[in-house]
């Protein structure tokens, strides 16, 4: 019987490395094709480093405690499986509390642009989105004044609609996470004493509730996917559709260690999933970066400064005049 194909590695996902991500599971793919035999081997290579991820991610990122006094369960209850699954848990909001507090922070940029005057928004159009769209709005500007129509307008029009399509998407996606987020941790403080007193039995029937609630992200991630057709036009290619890993049927009761251990490694892999979609999505609408808002200011330095640089040296030594030298001398 053969082994189950390794799943790839995680990378930690940010909006800089959401392609990346893409590209080294098409690569780990190939190399577990190539190499069938080492297929066991390579499957404790992924789960030593999608521990060792998870041990530096939770290092680093701060979220909401687990609704559960830990502390006052029996340490002789705990097996190592029944600690897989806290941790597991506490993944799970540490993942969902991240990418809820990057969309929040992104969303409010956009909204503090909407409540601009159509004057900023235009500034901000035309002079802070980058120097390509900087040429485009310009070429728009200049095709609506030969066309007779309200240029000014047009393009507050089409800035307004540009910040309105983020804050739109955005907000759809931090609805859906943070009811996502409020019904896992309502689940688990509501079986909260149960957990606590029965944790072997209780907690394999509360992944089972968390299966169904991702399948409900699932099927509400979708259709915000399919109404607003997220991505660029380019990036579409590259964007599919949120499709989260099936747990395997099993009655409550019977549910094995080996059954237990699927269940958490689907988890982390739909979590790896969820990070990467959201990377993607968030980085196509994500406020500009620094160096985009302030290129003309940067644009500006960088041709002063080229400037004095040269008539610098243009009346130094360097080119055989005197005169900063004359200029030293009189000055004294």
């Amino acid at each position: 019987m053969e082994s189950p194909s390794p799943s790839p590695p995680p990378i930690p996902s940010t909006g800089d490395k959401a392609l990346v991500s893409l590209y080294s599971s098409y690569l780990w793919t190939r190399l577990s094709g190539l190499l069938p035999n080492a297929s066991v081997f390579m499957a404790k290579i992924s789960n030593l480093y999608r521990q060792a991820s998870r041990a530096w991610w939770r290092q680093r990122k701060p979220s909401l405690p687990l609704p559960i006094p830990v502390n006052s369960i029996d340490c002789s209850l705990i097996t190592k499986e029944t600690s897989r699954i806290f941790d597991v848990l506490e993944d799970v909001l540490e993942h969902l509390f991240s990418n809820l507090h990057i969309i929040e922070k992104n969303l409010q940029f956009w909204q503090s642009k909407a409540e601009e005057s159509d004057s900023q928004r235009i500034y901000f159009f035309i002079l802070e989105r980058g120097p390509r769209a900087f040429i485009t709005g310009v070429f728009q500007l200049i095709h609506t004044f030969l066309s007779e129509a309200s240029s000014m307008q047009q393009l507050s029009h089409s800035a307004s609609a540009y910040i309105c399509e983020r804050i739109t998407i955005l907000d759809g996606l931090r609805y859906r996470l943070a009811m996502f987020l409020a019904q896992v941790y309502l689940e688990i403080s509501t079986h909260g004493d149960d957990l606590v007193n029965d944790p072997q039995k209780k907690l394999p029937s509360l992944l089972v509730t968390i299966t169904a609630l991702f399948a409900n992200l699932e099927a509400s991630i979708d259709d915000l996917h399919a109404s607003h057709q997220l991505g660029s036009a380019v990036g579409r290619r590259y964007l599919s559709p949120l499709l989260f890993e099936k747990f395997p049927e099993a009655k409550e009761g019977q549910r094995t260690e080996r059954d237990i251990r699927e269940s958490v490694d689907l988890i982390h892999q739909n979590l790896e999933k969820l990070d990467c979609y959201l990377s993607l999505v968030v980085n196509w609408y994500r406020k500009p970066r620094k160096m985009a808002r302030y290129w003309v200011r940067y644009t500006c330095g960088m041709v002063g400064l080229s400037v004095c640089s040269m008539w610098l040296v243009r009346h130094s030594r360097l080119v055989g005049s005197p005169d900063i030298d004359n200029w030293i001398c009189e000055a004294s």
